[in-house]
């Protein structure tokens, strides 16, 4: 298993930019893909990036341009540079993993709240 630990995020206006990191741990030579969820009040979780072992990224239509994810394999860590962030952004934001075997594990989330 996985266990994920994130850091970053707050109040911050728009326009402005914000960093979340996530470290894992554990059994991360099982890690295939790593990324970033948010959920906002009343919506769904939704996927915001991902890389994958291969170092392809996926981004959600809203945040392409603006946010970029990376990966650093040797300390199995993801970062998300989140760029002119929109009042839309606001979220709680889930550092997620998906295992080799198909197993998710989720960070604990971190908010980014961001002012107009």
């Amino acid at each position: 298993q996985v266990q994920l630990v994130e850091s970053g995020g707050g109040l911050v206006q728009a326009g402005g930019s914000a960093r979340l990191s996530c470290a894992a741990s554990g059994s991360t030579f099982n890690i295939n893909i790593m990324g970033w969820y948010r959920q906002a009040p009343g919506k769904q979780r939704e996927l915001v990036a991902r890389a994958t072992n291969f170092g392809t990224t996926d981004y959600a239509d809203s945040v392409k341009g603006r946010f970029t994810i990376s990966r650093d394999y040797a300390k199995d860590t993801v970062l998300l540079q989140m760029n002119s962030l929109k009042p839309e952004d606001t979220a709680v934001y889930y550092c997620h993993v998906l295992s080799k075997t198909g197993f998710n594990s989720w960070g604990q989330g971190t908010q980014v709240t961001v002012s107009s």
